[in-house]
């Protein structure tokens, strides 16, 4: 019934005019009862009133409150979202007539009897119009949502805070989530009420809730929660069998058009490790990014294109995004360009995006000349490790020179601030792609105190998600139904979310000064094998039954584990307790200059390809003492 009268076109034409008249037949009613209730409900005084005073004076309220609810706009809200706001427009709205009626029986000077009838029948319209619009959604609740008599799995809420009544009210009025909420569970709130719900225990009783209320599916809604407490709960609800699915953040919800739909998805990996949101020094990092002309090399990249996010963030005056791979360039700009579109970023950052090859000094050096950046972050490099041994003297002519080439544009261009992306690889490096980047930390190092440029370099893990990262294969394999291919099943890693990543990078650039090595906390290692058979478990399967995880063997240059820190490096803390600084090693340009002879030499050559391997290994082996 009710839809049909959604849909009828009268309603939907003038459904405020509609709303206010039931408004106003509401506030004719109160008078009527206030009055009455005022004559001790004496049917024979009613038939007493003049008739003609009774029509002026129900003109001048229903004039009165109709100019009333217009300037407070009470018919522009609809009921299905009545909350706290709109009761609080209602009582206003109805107050202010109240007092103008008032004042107007003072100004006629009639009977003060009249002034109590108009305050007791503003209280009974408040109360009444509230109270209309509760059953309305109460009706529609119970009579418009579809698939009502389909068999509905029982869900529980983890967690009873904002972020549970937020999704437990969504539940309720959304009518493409059928599912039955049984209540929640939280560990501060056992035995309290939310949205008409109790709290049925603490997730520490998850076991014996799930067999008394044959729950199916858990819904993770706590925001301020700790990726540690959600591997917790999420390992709970996994023992349990249950579907486990969390509530999607704020900015989800915005870009995701399914969220409209339903706001919670799957828990990722990605939910699971890393350690969310980072406390960053918001004035250091807008101190040297903000207004200013900002370039990033290999602003396509995973890396890379997440700096630009986090950046736009502080409004640069200019961002020049610089890569030479097209289309994942062309794909970002677009992405900035929606963000304007739709208020998510500033219209006056400027954004510019350019084809380059790092490799090219002469087209670095004219775009840095041309546009003249205060802050350079370099993104660029080749970082698949068995790629790279395969090809070594491509790593050597893109990570080795293209890295010099970007430095050396700097100084003579005299930017201010030049921060370059590195990696675990290059401790100890086993493989020509660790060697390469192993030799970019020399090459900033020795041109560290050049007196013009303020260097350093950010060393960290495996970023989870990135472009070649283990996590979108095991996916993909997933998908196909396995089996997962793991190289040893003792190979451990360290992982950390993008954003993770790119907001410390920010941070760690105030510190830059003369070439110092600023190393990420990567938190706890974690074992390959235990990944694989988390992110299985994840996508609903079984490891080993219904999909198998097979081990083939470490690729050509890869490590067992993964380490942080150089034998000679001497480790201090910055004010960021995840961002350590190693000093400089005392490596001279005289020395790198010799080593970029060496590898130039090779490449006019054409050498062999183990050649290149065993050259790059060798030229980084000199032990040096930290300086400074």
């Amino acid at each position: 019934m009710l839809n049909a009268i959604f849909a009828n076109p009268i309603y939907k034409n003038c459904r405020e005019a509609i709303l206010c008249t039931i408004d106003l037949c509401i506030v004719l009613l109160s008078f009527f009862l206030a009055y009455w209730s005022k004559v001790d409900f004496n049917l024979q005084r009613l038939w007493t009133i003049d008739l003609m005073h009774i029509i002026v004076a129900l003109i001048v309220v229903l004039i009165v409150y109709a100019i009333s609810f217009l300037m407070f706009r009470i018919h522009q809200s609809l009921w299905k979202y009545i909350g706290v706001v709109e009761a609080f427009r209602i009582g206003l709205s109805v107050f202010v007539a109240s007092v103008v009626l008032a004042f107007l029986i003072i100004f006629l000077s009639m009977n003060s009897f009249y002034i109590s009838v108009v305050f007791v029948a503003g209280l009974l319209s408040i109360l009444l119009m509230f109270n209309v619009r509760l059953a309305y959604r109460l009706l529609r609740k119970y009579t418009v949502k579809p698939d009502r008599d389909m068999p509905k799995e029982n869900v529980i809420i983890v967690g009873a805070g904002d972020g549970g009544y937020i999704l437990s009210k969504e539940i309720s009025q959304n009518e493409k989530m059928n599912v039955n909420v049984v209540g929640f569970a939280d560990d501060q709130r056992v035995n309290k009420v939310i949205n008409g719900q109790r709290v049925l225990g603490s997730t520490y009783d998850l076991p014996e809730l799930v067999t008394k209320y044959q729950i199916s599916t858990a819904y993770i809604a706590i925001p301020s929660a700790t990726k540690a407490e959600i591997r917790r709960i999420n390992d709970i609800c996994q023992s349990l069998k249950l579907k486990t699915k969390i509530m999607k953040e704020a900015d989800s919800l915005l870009e995701d058009e399914s969220a409209a739909k339903y706001p919670i998805a799957d828990i990722s990996i990605e939910d699971l490790l890393g350690r969310g949101e980072i406390k960053l020094q918001q004035n250091e990092i807008g101190s040297y990014i903000g207004d200013k002309v900002i370039a990033i090399t290999g602003a396509g990249g995973s890396i890379g294109s997440e700096l630009c996010r986090q950046i736009v963030k502080f409004k640069p005056k200019q961002l020049v995004m610089i890569d030479i791979n097209e289309n994942s360039l062309y794909m970002l700009e677009q992405e900035f360009n929606r963000n304007k579109v739709h208020g998510l970023m500033s219209k006056d950052i400027q954004v510019i995006s350019l084809i380059v090859s790092i490799r090219d000094y002469s087209s670095v050096n004219q775009v840095f000349k041309q546009y003249q950046p205060e802050v350079v972050f370099h993104a660029a490099a080749h970082k698949h490790v068995p790629l790279m041994e395969t090809r070594p003297q491509e790593a050597i002519k893109n990570n080795v020179f293209g890295t010099n080439n970007v430095i050396q544009a700097c100084i003579k261009n005299k930017v201010s601030r030049f921060i370059m992306i590195s990696t675990d690889k290059a401790v100890n490096p086993t493989n020509v792609m660790g060697a390469t980047k192993r030799m970019t930390e020399m090459l900033l190092q020795a041109n560290g105190d050049n007196g013009v440029t303020k260097m350093a370099a950010v060393r960290f893990g495996n970023v989870l998600g990135s472009n070649g990262s283990v996590i979108p294969i095991f996916k993909q394999q997933i998908a196909e139904g396995g089996p997962v291919t793991i190289t040893d099943k003792n190979i451990i890693r360290y992982f950390m979310t993008i954003p993770e990543a790119a907001q410390l990078v920010l941070q760690a650039g105030f510190y830059a000064d003369k070439g110092e090595i600023f190393v990420l906390d990567m938190g706890e290692p974690v074992k390959i094998l235990d990944l694989a058979e988390k992110m299985i478990r994840l996508s609903g399967y079984k490891p080993y039954e219904d999909i198998d995880i097979v081990e083939i063997g470490l690729r050509p240059g890869e490590k067992m584990f993964e380490e942080l820190h150089l034998s000679g490096e001497t480790r201090t803390k910055t004010k960021n307790n995840l961002i350590y600084k190693n000093n400089v090693m005392g490596i001279t340009v005289e020395q790198v200059e010799e080593k970029l002879r060496t590898l130039s030499d090779l490449l006019q050559k054409d050498a062999d390809t183990e050649v290149y391997r065993e050259t790059m290994l060798e030229i980084i082996k000199d032990d040096r003492r930290a300086i400074g």
